[in-house]
């Protein structure tokens, strides 16, 4: 036999014999799609086979959409909404004993639409004044007892002479008379009948609260509707509305009124609100300046934190009088680092600790700064608690305890607030744990939602009420000790919560303006790109920061917004009306909250200034990816995910002489 016929002969028993040919082949077996009725369930029939026989190997499976269609542990789905889902379906063991390392695949869902059931129609008054406009205030419901806005629904009038109807709903009258107006969905309808009577309306009376101010500063108007004789007709249909010409001819004279007459200007400009009802009408005229509160802000200094990701921070002053940060890592070795910080333009680690984890997410000080908590997610035994540090000597910090009961899905987030540590358990829930004796930490409850797919990102507590940021299910407000609805630590009472449409709510901020008003600030967390973890990876999130009006506790309002194009909100501060918000990508961002909110806050000039960390020896170089900010004696303190630790300082306020004042 040949030399190259014996090499090529020993080749291939070797490759027979190679670890790859012994390997036992895998594969996930899982139906390619299935279709499922709301609230309908199904156990899913998937599995893992070795080499074509069915194993026992664990299968998990999930779904993105987890309001609209869940999967337990047990594989079993329940469908909520309908409409198109995947499940993805993750395979056990080794990733290398699936062909090609691929152990995983998906499951189309589709949920069916439910049949229509009923269009009810509320809030049509028992007279309608000719020639005034009224929306129809209609909502489609199916048989699932589910509201649905993808329902075409047309509207006819029996009597167009005396009113109409547009595809919007909204119904013009003209004369006096009664006519019936009919809503349709499918083969569903719904008739209403109509009372138009004669118009008394002569005349509109406006007034407002000023007629200058600055862009960002909200306006209340009020307007009386009277008949021929001076008297005030109460229910009189006003609707509002405004025109404005800016003083840069680039751009348009934007705002937002309404229909309580409530109005902000976005533009410096001349605006004119008009109030109408029918053919009559009143407008008044109002001259808007620039907001000028932009600042410069400059970079003072850095810890650097090159060698892996930066997550959240905290600072304080520790009980020698100086100022100490602790920051947390991500996707690493289980480190949270200490810093000091007296002097921001020289920021320099003092010790540190490593635990058990992959990611320290979250790092928390107590109101005496002697006590540290720091969370724990991707535990090598699973047991993702969280753990309590004293750090009365941050040089030389000592851990005290653990915590892991209950915490096996890991710890996201934490908050201590006297005594207590908060503490997010499975991206589901959080426990209040009591840490008197820091050293023997125990559970006194819990607070959980029940609705479907329910999930938690963080908790903040400030005056014995703990806000959570529940995705889908919005912000939630619950009584820890404040005594508002009779809560404490040991039962906590949920009272009010507002919920968004895009369901990404992530964060939540309090904030009690000097106008009386109470907000909280809901913050989003989207990835629309997908999230590049490893080094080198760069990123650019999205979302933005809701801002919600608490005041009426039973009807919170959504009422202004901050929101930097193309980029996403993550964790912020407020101080003195200042909001410290850090935009990912986008940096750090400050934006002036004084006065009342209405609208969109960058547009009306309220943003003071902004700074980008970019670093050239980052763990991404030049990836700037901003996490938390905080102010501290007067210094802005932020950490990024690609370059650590960074300090930074707004130019003193402008003289307010030079300013218009705040309504």
């Amino acid at each position: 036999m040949s030399t190259m016929k014996q090499l090529l002969k020993l080749t291939l028993v070797a490759l027979l014999l190679s670890p790859l040919s012994l390997l036992a082949q895998k594969k996930i077996v899982a139906p390619e799609s299935i279709t499922l009725d709301v609230g309908q369930k199904m156990k899913l029939d998937i599995y893992v086979t070795e080499d074509g026989k069915k194993s026992d190997e664990t299968v998990r499976a999930f779904s993105r959409a987890r309001r609209s269609l869940y999967v337990d542990a047990d594989l079993m789905v329940e469908a909520f909404k309908p409409g198109e889902y995947e499940v993805l379906v993750i395979g056990g063991g080794s990733v290398e004993d699936y062909p090609e390392g691929n152990n995983r695949t998906s499951i189309k869902v589709l949920v069916k639409y439910p049949a229509i059931a009923e269009i009810k129609v509320e809030g049509i008054p028992n007279k309608i004044y000719a020639g005034t406009p009224v929306p129809l205030n209609y909502t489609v419901i199916d048989e699932a007892g589910l509201t649905r806005e993808d329902v075409q629904v047309t509207f006819t009038s029996k009597n167009e002479n005396i009113a109409s109807v547009s595809s919007y709903g909204i119904i013009n009258t003209f004369k006096e008379g009664r006519v019936s107006i009919t809503a349709k969905a499918e083969d569903i309808e719904n008739t209403i009948n109509l009372n138009v009577v004669k118009n008394p309306i002569t005349k509109i009376e406006l007034t407002a609260d000023g007629d200058q101010a600055r862009t960002g500063d909200v306006f209340h108007f009020t307007a009386k509707a009277m008949d021929a004789k001076g008297n005030v007709i109460a229910d009189a249909p006003i609707t509002y509305s405004f025109y404005g010409v800016s003083d840069d001819v680039s751009q348009s004279a934007s705002g937002l009124i309404k229909q309580d007459g409530r109005f902000v200007a976005d533009e410096a400009g001349i605006y004119t609100v008009t109030a109408a009802a029918g053919v009559a009408s009143a407008s008044k005229t109002l001259k808007i300046v620039p907001r000028d509160v932009q600042r410069k802000i400059e970079m003072v200094g850095q810890g650097s934190v090159n060698d892996k990701h930066t997550s959240d921070l905290w600072i304080w002053e520790g009980v020698d009088g100086r100022d100490y940060a602790v920051t947390g890592t991500w996707g690493a070795d289980g480190k949270a680092y200490f810093w000091d910080v007296t002097d921001p333009a020289n920021i320099y680690k003092i010790d540190s600790v490593q635990v058990d984890a992959r990611t320290v997410n979250d790092v928390k000080i107590s109101e005496d700064g002697t006590i540290c908590v720091i969370s724990r997610e991707g535990a090598s035994n699973r047991k993702n608690g969280l753990v309590i540090i004293d750090v009365k000597n941050p040089r030389d910090v000592q851990i005290l305890s653990r915590f892991d009961e209950n915490m096996t899905g890991g710890v996201h987030n934490v908050f201590i607030y006297q005594d207590h540590v908060y503490a997010l358990s499975a991206g589901q829930k959080y426990y209040a744990i009591n840490i008197e004796d820091p050293k023997n930490p125990y559970a006194v409850s819990k607070f959980e939602l029940d609705t479907p797919g329910h999930a938690i990102h963080d908790v903040w507590v400030e005056d014995g009420i703990a806000y959570s940021s529940n995705w889908a299910d919005g912000i939630q407000l619950v009584d820890v000790g404040n005594g508002i609805a009779g809560g404490s630590p040991s039962n906590p009472v949920q009272f009010a919560s507002y919920a968004y449409p895009n369901g990404a709510n992530h964060a939540s901020f309090p904030y009690r303006s000097k106008t009386g008003k109470f907000y909280v600030i809901g913050g989003d967390e989207i990835f629309p790109y997908g999230l590049n973890t490893g080094k080198g990876g760069v990123n650019m999130a999205g979302g933005y920061l809701h801002i919600v009006d608490f005041t009426d506790l039973e009807n919170p309002e959504e009422i202004a917004r901050v929101e930097i194009p193309y980029a996403g909100s993550h964790n912020y501060w407020i101080e003195d009306d200042i909001l410290y918000v850090a935009f990912y990508n986008a940096g750090v961002r400050v934006f002036d909250l004084s006065g009342e909110l209405m609208g969109d806050l960058r547009k009306q000039g309220r943003e003071i200034a902004w700074f980008i960390p970019n670093d050239g020896n980052g763990y991404t170089a030049n990836a700037p990816f901003t996490w938390g900010a905080q102010l501290h004696k007067g210094h802005i303190f932020f950490s990024d995910w690609n370059s650590g630790l960074w300090s930074a300082k707004l130019e003193p306020e402008k003289p307010k002489e030079t300013q218009i004042q705040s309504k």
